[in-house]
């Protein structure tokens, strides 16, 4: 048997699957790490615990299937974007937390950068806004913030990546250095419209260029590893929204994905053309072939799934996710209540860092049901702030149909009201671990396991569509609520 091995760093835990040679997945294993939040606003992973998940996992998944690394033809990597870490070129030892994309602390810095003038020529260059969300603040407030860093830097001793960097470099044992261009394309350092590093920039937020990894093709040699009893070859990167873009075959200009895990992130694939938002939606690169990018809008939802978590952890008002779907098909249908996920600011279309999270309507009959409704029901609000958004920009109009995944979309009434809330058919495919699947094929496309692009997309297969069935009238009441909500927040 071939296989082909999807690594899945993520948000909150690390998974790795094994997809056979007519890309099935057929193991899977998992493993969740600890989230560590020092102050408000402040999100951090430990890098080693990371790493060691990603070793269990692997090693798990590898003893699931019975199989050798001889029998894996090449691994992908997907991973949590943005995440930023820096460590010692010798040891490999991280010299502080990752600071993880949630992360808020540089918010006071991007103000001051903004003040000074500099957003619009970031913007030009990267597609991004100047926020904390992305790597190069993060970058900054490591080497001004860890004694020494910045000193150690400067003499060429520390090494910057996000985290597919990182499991790279540890994989092969500090022999690669790389990333790919989606990745890169999310630090806030690099020009997608040139595809390099970007001097000035670099400059700006005091990172020396000696720090950067070097940019691939998606599908491209990112070294080989030996740890796990032979020779296997990194044959695929892809952030994991990209990674979720491709896995979804949305490779024509005008499909559109929006995947459902800790946040939520819809792109839009634009093909050739890097759309200038009047929205503040992203301009990104979709992935990148033959050294040539596709490009994409974006929009970015911090939290998605991450609003069940809280459910579960911050209130205890569920043991398990999936409880929330039976919770909110029960909850009391003249309550209407609203609840603004803001916990670490509001991103697209609003990019707020500073506000929080808020609940309007409650009544004294408010309880857990009705707390998981309106959790749920938040999802497709954002979402649809979003997809207007992004036809705002685009000119159109209609019903585009979303093609989704992640973890959330396993729930049938969250995507009916997905469906309803948008008004646009909602597609789900038979494979819910799309990001997972488009490392794997990017990987296996590489290694001549799989077909080409054209023949991936012919074989992509849904699952099942929601058709919205809530009336015009009614969509708009709900929304508009949502709307006098957000504004109240953003007060």
């Amino acid at each position: 048997m071939t296989y082909i091995l999807a690594i899945d760093q993520g948000t909150t835990s690390s998974r790795a699957i094994l997809f056979d040679k007519d890309m099935h997945p057929v193991q899977s294993c998992h493993k969740e790490f600890q989230q560590y939040f020092p102050r408000s606003g402040w999100v951090e992973h430990d890098a080693e615990e990371i790493w060691a998940s990603v070793q269990a996992v692997v090693a798990g998944v590898m003893g699931q299937a019975g199989c050798t690394a001889k029998d894996i033809a090449a691994i992908g990597i997907t991973n949590q974007r943005e995440t930023t870490l820096v460590w010692d070129r010798k040891t490999g030892l991280p010299i502080h937390k990752a600071i993880v994309w949630q992360d808020r602390r540089t918010s006071a810095f991007c103000d001051r950068l903004r003040a000074e003038g500099n957003e619009a020529d970031i913007t030009q260059k990267t597609g991004l806004l100047l926020d904390p969300y992305f790597s190069a603040t993060k970058l900054h407030w490591l080497l001004s913030h860890v004694a020494g860093a910045a000193e150690r830097a400067a003499r060429g001793e520390l090494l910057f990546g996000t985290m597919d960097s990182y499991l790279i470099w540890k994989l092969t044992e500090g022999r690669a250095h790389v990333t790919d261009a989606t990745n890169a394309a999310r630090t806030m350092l690099y020009d997608i419209r040139r595809g390099c590093w970007d001097a000035q920039i670099c400059a700006l937020m005091q990172v020396p260029p000696a720090m950067l990894p070097e940019v691939r093709d998606c599908a491209s040699e990112f070294g080989t590893t030996h740890l796990f009893g032979a020779g296997i070859p990194i044959l695929g990167v892809a952030g994991d929204q990209q990674a979720a873009t491709i896995g979804q075959a949305c490779f024509e200009p005008g499909m559109l994905k929006s995947t459902y895990g800790t946040g939520c992130f819809a792109l839009l694939n634009t093909g050739d053309t890097l759309v200038t938002s009047k929205n503040r939606m992203l301009g990104t690169i979709a992935y990148q072939f033959d050294g040539k990018p596709t490009y994409a809008l974006e929009g970015s939802i911090f939290i998605a799934g991450a609003v069940v978590q809280w459910l579960r952890d911050g209130l205890g008002l569920i043991s398990a996710a999936h409880e929330t779907t039976e919770m909110a098909a029960a909850a009391d249908s003249t309550q209407s209540l609203y609840l603004v996920p803001a916990f670490t600011g509001l991103g697209a279309p609003y990019w707020n860092p500073e506000c929080r999270g808020a609940i309007f309507g409650l009544t004294r009959n408010s309880g857990p049901k009705e707390f998981a409704k309106a959790a749920l029901q938040s999802v497709g609000y954002q979402s649809r702030d979003l997809l207007l958004a992004m036809q705002d920009d685009m000119g159109t109009s209609g019903e585009a149909v979303l093609r989704v995944d992640g973890g959330m979309t396993a729930s049938d009434w969250t995507m009916q009201f997905l469906a309803d809330i948008i008004g646009a058919p909602v597609d789900r495919p038979e494979v819910l671990e799309t990001t997972a699947l488009g490392a794997a094929w990017l990987a296996g496309s590489r290694a001549g396991v799989y077909p080409d692009h054209q023949g991936f997309a012919d074989s992509w297969a849904r699952d099942c569509r929601f058709e919205p069935n809530m009336t015009g009238q009614d969509r708009e009441r709900l929304y508009a609520g949502w709307k006098d909500a957000v504004r109240r927040t953003l007060v």
